[in-house]
């Protein structure tokens, strides 16, 4: 015969049964392993802070979140524009994406890529902190993942092996190398040089072999992968678009985490970006450091810097262009860019 005491215990315990199942079957249905896809490798900005966020969540989890970098994109065959569509198939759990790799699936992250709308780092924060960061974040959560903090890979200069870049006239006839989207080939077209479109894990032997003549990348990656070893002699700092980083989660990955570890991975997130950010920046000259510049100097690259007349000389020859892609981008989108970029300034 139970006793009241015992009676009530039972109630007690049955109450609570409902609340604590949902608890251990969400437990249960976290992965050995949480795959964090990155397109190429440390020590670049944009990869580093890959494996900080996945080091950051696996040990703010104790392991139960055991996330692994698989850099280079090798999930999707180095091939970094198919990351979403792989995202969305559920072969990537997370990934630290550039905007230019998302746009040929999501033409509103062309935004960065207008050409010479944003002059310098305060234009580029006065986007990603404000409305139009809060608006691209809302497109890319209708496409099943979940974007959790905006980075910075960086502003991407033009580098070749022929000759320095002035002048617009100066790109007539040069083989350019871009990464994704048909907005590159249209302002490389619009300037006079030969656009031509690979992914990165085949632009080294390309460079190498002379299949190209130039590419553009932010100088810490043309650092990082000894360019200038590449026969990329010649270096443009001209700041005509932005390469922007977003870390997202795969929607029904995110759906299975519990509140508290959702909050432990977009902290680790936010950190990362920060970080990450700090990193894409360092030695350009826009705090006094100019320690990556001098490091060009040291390795006998020659460096133009262009005067801001020389750069409205581009951004004129690019205006069709700019025009063009702001309306597939959004008029309304493009029109608040602006208006963010001026009050920047």
């Amino acid at each position: 015969m139970r006793t009241p005491f015992a009676r009530r215990s039972i109630l007690i315990a049955a109450a609570a049964a409902p609340l604590a199942a949902p608890w251990v079957s969400r437990a249960q249905s976290l992965k050995s392993e949480y795959k964090l896809s990155v397109v190429g490798n440390r020590p670049i900005p944009l990869s580093a802070s890959a494996f900080e966020w996945a080091e950051l969540v696996t040990q703010r989890t104790g392991g139960r979140i055991n996330v692994k970098v698989y850099p280079g994109s090798q999930l999707v065959g180095g091939d970094q524009t198919r990351e979403l569509v792989a995202m969305r198939q559920g072969v990537i759990d997370f990934c630290v994406s550039s905007t230019i790799n998302l746009s040929p699936q999501i033409r509103e992250m062309n935004l960065f890529s207008l050409p010479f709308l944003m002059p310098g780092p305060a234009a580029f924060d006065a986007l990603i902190n404000g409305e139009v960061g809060r608006d691209l974040f809302r497109v890319l959560a209708t496409r099943d993942v979940v974007p959790l903090a905006w980075g910075e890979n960086g502003f991407r200069e033009l580098s070749n092996s022929k000759r320095p870049i002035r002048r617009p006239a100066d790109l007539r006839g040069m083989k350019i190398r871009f990464a994704a989207g048909a907005i590159f080939s249209d302002i490389y077209t619009q300037l006079g040089a030969n656009p031509v479109q690979m992914s990165f894990a085949d632009l080294q032997p390309a460079l190498s072999t002379g299949a190209v003549d130039g590419q553009e990348n932010p100088i810490n990656l043309f650092l990082a992968f000894r360019m200038d070893t590449l026969a990329q002699k010649h270096l443009t700092i001209w700041n005509y678009v932005a390469d922007a980083g977003i870390f997202h989660v795969a929607k029904p990955v995110w759906d299975s985490f519990s509140r508290a570890d959702q909050e432990i991975v977009a902290e680790s997130a936010r950190e990362a970006a920060k970080r990450q950010i700090a990193a894409a920046r360092k030695g350009l000259g826009f705090d006094g450091d100019r320690s990556s510049l001098d490091e060009l100097a040291r390795r006998g690259v020659e460096v133009v810097a262009l005067t801001l007349e020389e750069k409205r000389a581009f951004a004129e020859a690019t205006k069709p262009v700019f025009d063009k892609w702001a309306a597939q981008v959004g008029a309304e989108l493009a029109r608040k860019a602006q208006a963010a970029v001026a009050a920047s300034a």
